[in-house]
This record gives structure tokens, C-alpha cells and sequence, in this order.
């Protein structure tokens, strides 16, 4: 096993037409990354996750799929239930259903998507120390076995120089959905003078509010890799006040491209932005409100932001991540 490389098969879960998950591309660098040092191979499931007949056959694909390791990348941790546990890894990116389901549902999902992962593998890797604190919160094992492996950032964000716009500044919310936060950001918003880009699926009821409060805004959806990057570059202010993150990769992307960022001031978000960015209560719309105020009105603020974001990201570096996860299957295969 030693003189040649380990074959690491990478679960991923089945492609969609549009609106494609982020981890699949986090592992495709990984991959490419570690070309040299391991044989990998990509197994997609058959079906989306929906239906027990459908699960139960992507955990049977997966079985027939088995290499010298197993790394299924997130949200399909299902499909450890027939693999070799003692080859297996499970990348667990968050525990957000926990709070979002109720009853048996939420029985269900803690068995097959924490419980049975957690017993049935190696290792995991957790993309933040706030998500490890929730998993062992809901199953207990050794904590040594949650191994915390953070998002890398991608070299195709890189800085670039704008006169911040502090008149009207463009504020870049990314995403529409419910932990987002979005109604609080608006109600923060009232009276500022700015226009608030969101990257997300149309909401009616967000809309309203953005009419009601007389909000310049934009609605975009499905942009590719490089429309979204020219966003961030377009951008002021990129915000993410949101009430849940297992990691908070948009805090990453603004410090990249140089832009002073808002985000909340729990869970995995103030680690990932260091001290780097302004910090603010996700429930309290004045505190919200306040953060904005200070970005836009003190210059030397916005600027240490973004001076302190630029040396930030260094923590992320893409080759150092990629070998974090290296030693991790070699002491996979080896033990």
C-alpha cells in the first residue's frame, strides 16, 4: 500500500441542472491539488436525495464504488450506511436540520445523517470548530475523531482596488435563504442610503419589505463563476448577518477581493473572519443597522477591515488545506 498511492473515492451527490452545490467544487481543487500524491475517482449518486428507495440505492451504488478510501464530501452521509467503516471519512458541513425539522423527521436525520456517519467511519472532518461543537453536542465519541479541516479559498478571488462609494455604497448580500437573515437586513437598511445586490432565488415577501422600506435593490440568480466574482468586485460592503453558518464562505470571498465585511457575531462566523470584519448581533436590528453606520461612515475602520481581511485569508491557503486532507487518508490507509 505504501509504494503506490491511495485510491480515494470521493462521494458526491448527483449533479443539478442549475444552482450546483460548493462543495463539489471545494473537492474538485482538493483533487486536483493532490494529483500527484493520490488515485482519485469521483462517484455521484444515481438519484438526488429524496425518497427511501432512492437513498437505499445510492447506498448500494456506494458499496459496489469502495477504494482504499472513502470520502463522502457532505450532506449524502447516508451513503456511509454499507461502506467499510474503517476506510471511510465523512466531511459533515453543518448540523442546520437539527434546528430546521421537527419530531420523527428530526429522529430520522440525526440517525442517518450524524449518528450512523459518526460511528461508521475513520475519521470526520467538520469545516469549523463551531461545527465539531454541534456534533458532539448531538453524538457522542472521542473527540480526537472530529478532525477540523476549514474551506479553502479559491485563487480566482483576488484583490482588487475600488474607491469605496460612500455616498451610496453597493452593499453584496449572497444567498436568500431563511437562515440568511434577510428581513432584518432590510429593516437595518432603512434610511441608508445604498443599493443592496442579492445573489439568491426571488422571494416575494422579501421584495415587499425591500418596496415597503424603499430599498434600491437587484435580484440575480444562477450566475456563473465569474459573474459572481465581478460581483464581489462591484461591491462595497459584502454582508452575511446571518442567524446560522457551519462556515461562511462569503466572509472569505469579500476579504479576498478587499471589501470590509458584516457578519454575526456566532458560531463559526467570527472565526472565520478573525478580526477582520465587523461583528454584529444577527438578532438585533439596531446592532445590524449600527455595523453598517460605522463601515461606511469611519474610514479608517473600513480601512484596517480590509488591510486585516488581506492578511486574514492567509489561514485558508488552498495548498495547506489540500494537505491537511492528505495526511488524513494516509492515516486512513495506514491504520
Amino acid at each position: 500500500m505504501t509504494n503506490r498511492k491511495p485510491h480515494v473515492v470521493f462521494f458526491q451527490r448527483k449533479a443539478r441542472n442549475v444552482g450546483n452545490y460548493s462543495v463539489e467544487f471545494i473537492f474538485e481543487d482538493i483533487r486536483n491539488r493532490l494529483r500527484d500524491k493520490i488515485a482519485a475517482t469521483v462517484a455521484y449518486s444515481p438519484y438526488e436525495s429524496s425518497g427511501l428507495f432512492k437513498r437505499l440505492y445510492n447506498c448500494v451504488k456506494a458499496f459496489r464504488s469502495q477504494g482504499d478510501v472513502n470520502h463522502i464530501t457532505g450532506d449524502i452521509n447516508y451513503m456511509g450506511l454499507l461502506l467499510n467503516g474503517k476506510k471511510t471519512i465523512h466531511t459533515i458541513l453543518d448540523c442546520v436540520f437539527m434546528a430546521a425539522q421537527p419530531g420523527l423527521k428530526r429522529s430520522v436525520l440525526k440517525y442517518f445523517w450524524l449518528t450512523v456517519p459518526v460511528k461508521r467511519s475513520k475519521f470526520i472532518t467538520a469545516i469549523s470548530v463551531a461545527t465539531k461543537t454541534e456534533i458532539l453536542k448531538y453524538v457522542s465519541c472521542n473527540p480526537d475523531k472530529i478532525v477540523v479541516i476549514p474551506v479553502a479559498i479559491s485563487e480566482h478571488f483576488v484583490h482588487k482596488p475600488k474607491a469605496f462609494n460612500k455616498s451610496k455604497p453597493v452593499i453584496l448580500q449572497v444567498g436568500t435563504a431563511h437562515n440568511k437573515n434577510i428581513p432584518r437586513l432590510i429593516e437595518a437598511l432603512d434610511g441608508l442610503p445604498c443599493t443592496l445586490y442579492i445573489v439568491g432565488r426571488q422571494n416575494e415577501g422579501y421584495e415587499k419589505l425591500l418596496k415597503q422600506y424603499n430599498i434600491d435593490y437587484s435580484y440575480q440568480w444562477g450566475l456563473t463563476d465569474e459573474a459572481m466574482i465581478a460581483k464581489y468586485a462591484e461591491a462595497d460592503i459584502i454582508t452575511l448577518v446571518s442567524t446560522y453558518e457551519g462556515f461562511g464562505m462569503p466572509i472569505l470571498e469579500a476579504q479576498a477581493t478587499g471589501r470590509p465585511v458584516i457578519t454575526s457575531n456566532i458560531l463559526s462566523m467570527p472565526d472565520v473572519a478573525g478580526d477582520a470584519a465587523c461583528l454584529v448581533d444577527p438578532e438585533n436590528i439596531a446592532s445590524i443597522r449600527a455595523g453598517f453606520v460605522k463601515i461606511i461612515n469611519d474610514d479608517t475602520y473600513r480601512d484596517s477591515l480590509v488591510t486585516k481581511g488581506l492578511e486574514n485569508i492567509k489561514r485558508f491557503d488552498p495548498d495547506d488545506i489540500a494537505l491537511q486532507y492528505l495526511s488524513l487518508y494516509q492515516k486512513t490507509v495506514l491504520q
